[in-house]
């Protein structure tokens, strides 16, 4: 059976329309695909608001540093990229390949937005500060894992746990009891988006094993990696589950632990869907499993925990 591929030289998808400076930045790094990491933060700062206050300041900060660091991470990957990316249809009009961006322009804005994660991390506690170097070498680091580990899409999820792990960190300035909450959530975090990126690893699987990239899809070919991929979601839903089973608001009503349950089961019933977009034969919908349905994960799990947590409040006073 033959599969279905994406249109060669299709654009990739999710950019801003127009020329401008600020939205060619916007583009270079994807930045709607911040709409992935960014809520689980925040999901990161509302389970430690209830062991210390959040202050408007803080969340602003806490935004400002996973803005940053991604910005930094995604621009650092396209420049070392820029050579393979020209030579593939499909990411061939990117800003670098394509000339709308210099080098220098690239470079800049890495230097700009890792000083300004670094700042963001010093003005939210000394932990954070400590940790921020650790932190931005692992997320750019990503960007030379395909040249020599077909698990480079573990490396990226790792990257993105980071989000909920700082986020609470960012409050707290310490560790969670139980200590595995945070293992667990951020295992979670690597096995929802190591796994969503294996899936819009599909449409290079081909470029990959020519061009001596490594990649899941390359080595395993495209029905191996959707059934890894798989796996690794249903683990991810095993860790959200873990989570809310720890009561990580504290003892709550039924109401509000129910709507932490009502989280997990709509994080399953959306990675359910979004496998049942893509087939081994039928890529045509990649880009809408990849973007529109995790999207929809993000920011569905952000909201119900947002919801139990004003439940919360409601019930035991408000967020300082």
């Amino acid at each position: 059976m033959n599969t279905v591929m994406p249109p060669k030289g299709a654009r990739d998808g999710q950019l801003l329309s127009g020329q401008s400076l600020p939205v060619r930045l916007a583009n270079f790094v994807k930045l709607p695909h911040t709409v992935f990491a960014m809520p689980f933060a925040l999901v990161g700062v509302l389970f430690a608001s209830v062991v210390a206050p959040v202050s408007a300041a803080v969340v602003g900060w806490v935004l400002l540093a996973f803005t940053s660091a991604r910005f930094a991470a995604m621009a650092f990957n396209r420049l070392v990229d820029r050579d393979v990316d020209a030579l593939n249809p499909r990411t061939a009009m990117r800003e670098l390949p394509a000339g709308t961006l210099t080098v220098g322009q690239a470079r800049f804005s890495i230097v700009l937005s890792s000083g300004l994660f670094v700042l963001a991390s010093y003005m939210l506690n000394t932990l954070c500060f400590l940790l921020s170097p650790v932190a931005l070498l692992w997320v750019l680091g990503y960007s030379y894992t395909k040249r020599f580990t077909r698990w480079s899409h573990l490396w990226l999820g790792l990257g993105l746990s980071i989000a909920p792990v700082g986020g609470y960190l960012a409050v707290t300035g310490a560790w969670s009891e139980p200590w595995w909450l945070l293992c667990v959530l951020a295992l979670g975090v690597v096995c929802w988006s190591g796994g969503f990126d294996m899936i819009y690893a599909l449409q290079d699987a081909e470029f990959d094993r020519v061009h001596g990239l490594h990649s899941v899809p390359s080595t395993f070919g495209v029905a191996g990696a959707i059934a890894i991929a798989r796996s690794l979601h249903v683990l991810a839903v095993v860790c959200f589950a873990a989570v809310v089973a720890a009561q990580p608001l504290g003892t709550v009503s039924p109401l509000a632990q129910n709507v932490l349950w009502a989280a997990v089961v709509g994080v399953a019933l959306m990675l359910l869907w979004e496998h049942r977009l893509v087939k081994a034969h039928d890529l045509s919908r990649v880009d809408a499993a990849f973007f529109t349905m995790n999207g929809l994960i993000s920011l569905g799990f952000l909201l119900f925990v947002l919801v139990a947590r004003v439940l919360v409040a409601r019930g035991v006073g408000a967020i300082a």
